[in-house]
């Protein structure tokens, strides 16, 4: 996201080209949904999480398919996501591996069918989307499932969302110089700074008042939490370069696909439980 040009008639957009106006409604209608579902009955959520990660995979494995030529196992990644996030859910940890476990096997069996040529690189392109789309987001489901699980839920979601903020208002004004040119060139070191002091503040307020921990605490979870955000993004960005595209779809007006909203929140997700687990004990 960036700043938006001058009124001409047409939609408001900003210097990575996005309407921001429509990225803004977008943006607020998505955490309506989001902290809605969890302050009505928190186990709502999981089933968001499971549809979100269903139309993010879609996404994913139909760009690797019609830029790249890559041939995902679709059907079992679809089918195997769903089993990590509803396995996560009363199974914790052993669940969430189970699942994985075995839609790796089926992915790698399903992919046997068309035979050798680019069978390592398709069934690599399988695993990697079964890892960074619905197995780090079935973190979410184990996050949101202790008795303090909507705490949990939000300092996560809004660290990330203070990151992407911070790193926007401050990159727009400041930004000089870049983060990673050949990756994400808008992306700039100061961004990164102005996301590093948001976070951390929003970690420092959400462990005291939300989880009700030492507020301290929250500086050293919100910069990982900002780190991590930062790589995921990045990563996102490396395949979308890859594959010679803009976004992984169009779903979303002035954001894209579904996939290029989680991209910096699956990965966090995962340091979330970790980090929350180690922090914060579940009483």
């Amino acid at each position: 996201m960036s700043e938006a040009t001058a009124d001409t008639g047409r939609p408001r957009s900003s210097r990575l080209g996005r309407d921001l106006r429509a990225a803004v409604l977008v943006g607020v209608g998505l955490g309506v949904l989001i902290f809605g579902s969890l302050l009505l009955v928190r186990q709502w959520f999981i089933a968001l999480v499971a549809v979100s990660i269903a139309v993010a995979t879609w996404e994913l494995c139909g760009a690797l398919h019609r830029d790249g030529g890559i041939r995902v196992a679709v059907l079992p990644v679809l089918l195997g996501g769903q089993a990590m996030i509803w396995l996560a859910w009363p199974y914790g940890t052993t669940g969430l591996l189970a699942g994985f476990a075995v839609t790796a096997l089926v992915s790698l069996l399903w992919r046997m069918r068309a035979g050798p040529e680019s069978y390592l690189r398709d069934v690599s392109a399988s695993l990697f989307v079964a890892v960074f789309v619905p197995f780090f987001a079935a973190f979410s489901t184990m996050l949101v499932v202790p008795a303090d699980g909507v705490g949990r839920v939000m300092t996560w979601m809004l660290c990330v969302v203070a990151s992407d903020v911070g790193g926007y208002a401050v990159g727009v004004t400041f930004g000089r110089h870049p983060m990673a040119p050949t990756i994400s060139p808008r992306k700039s070191w100061e961004g990164f700074a102005g996301s590093l002091v948001a976070g951390m503040a929003t970690g420092a307020l959400c462990v005291h008042f939300l989880l009700d921990g030492p507020w301290w605490l929250g500086l050293p979870l919100g910069a990982l939490l900002v780190a991590v955000a930062t790589a995921g993004d990045l990563i996102e960005s490396l395949v979308k370069r890859d594959l010679g595209i803009k976004d992984m779809g169009s779903l979303l007006p002035g954001h894209g696909g579904l996939m290029d909203r989680l991209d910096s929140m699956l990965p966090t997700a995962l340091v979330s439980w970790l980090v929350l687990s180690l922090i914060v004990p579940v009483g």
